[in-house]
């Protein structure tokens, strides 16, 4: 079901919480790129290596802060004209970490229509929590260490040139490389992922761009992601239920920072009504919870919670 908070909360109830703000949309890009700039901007004037990781983590979270845009980009609840969602949550979001919005929108509308189902395209996602500590371990290890990124990005730079001019088999591959976050069409979005990386490397030193763009997105980037899909869909009911197929995680400062940006951890009340702007969620959780829904709701008080649910205690291979 496409909006299933229409059962629990009415048209007056949802309309002011729908309502696109363009202005808030440029604050959003214009935090998400500001924070990428100001972590730079702290190494350069301290450089050393805690500020260096500090910056990676950063610019990481803020990555994923770019593919949180662009989703809200696919939802046309970024800004209030679909003529801008499109142009720049394919410009300045989706191209500079290598993602494609038209793809991604058409994956993840699916995702929505089938959530948790055997329809659901990000059903494979949840399907192998909970797991292990060990196994949760080794994909933690993968993800910090680059082997993810690596593998990801050598897979779209391999399927880029295998389906090039094949208009059909890059449609059909679209929806495998917009689960996490990337096009099958690499050529286009290269400029804009290569401009940072230049611009860095112009301002700084030769390697900045490197470390400060192209490192944090083949490592914190694709640990965020992983933890965000985690605690989103790991461990929940594979039914039909809005408030059991989805879980919303609670987040302190530090996790808002680091791991979950723009309100990414209210998923709950993103999938009642898709189409809220992402800074009116916990004003929608509020309005669920005093309608006396609280008790119905699958809500981990953290994120350590959620990967608790997803299999952290359990022993085993």
């Amino acid at each position: 079901m496409m909006t299933p908070g229409k059962a629990y909360l009415s048209s007056h109830d949802i309309r002011p919480l729908a309502a696109r703000s363009d202005l808030m949309g440029a604050w959003l890009m214009l935090h998400c790129w500001g924070v990428i700039v100001a972590a730079v901007t702290l190494f350069a004037l301290w450089p050393n290596l805690l500020t260096a990781l500090i910056a990676v983590m950063l610019i990481g979270s803020r990555q994923l802060g770019l593919a949180i845009l662009m989703h809200e980009a696919a939802h046309n609840a970024l800004f209030r004209t679909r003529r801008l969602n499109d142009h720049i949550g394919q410009w300045l979001c989706a191209r500079p970490i290598l993602a494609d919005l038209p793809a991604y929108r058409h994956y993840h509308l699916t995702h929505h229509r089938y959530t948790q189902t055997d329809k659901d395209p990000d059903l494979a996602l949840s399907l192998a929590f909970p797991t292990t500590r060990a196994s949760l371990k080794r994909k933690f290890t993968r993800d910090l260490t680059g082997q993810t990124g690596l593998k990801q990005l050598f897979g779209q730079i391999r399927m880029s040139i295998m389906l090039a001019g094949d208009h059909e088999a890059m449609e059909a591959a679209s929806g495998d490389f917009a689960q996490t976050f990337k096009s099958p069409r690499l050529l286009p979005a290269l400029p804009m992922f290569l401009l940072p990386i230049l611009v860095m490397s112009l301002l700084g030193s030769w390697w900045w761009g490197l470390a400060f763009w192209l490192l944090p997105y083949l490592t914190w980037f694709q640990f965020v992601v992983r933890l965000r899909n985690i605690a989103e869909h790991g461990a929940v009911e594979l039914s039909e239920n809005p408030f059991q197929n989805v879980r919303t995680t609670c987040a302190g400062p530090l996790a808002r920072a680091l791991v979950a940006p723009y309100w990414v951890n209210y998923h709950l009340e993103h999938h009642m009504v898709m189409h809220v702007p992402c800074w009116q969620l916990p004003k929608m959780h509020a309005l669920l919870l005093a309608k006396g829904y609280g008790a119905r709701m699958r809500v981990a008080k953290s994120y350590g919670q959620a990967l608790i649910e997803a299999g952290w205690h359990r022993r085993g291979a």
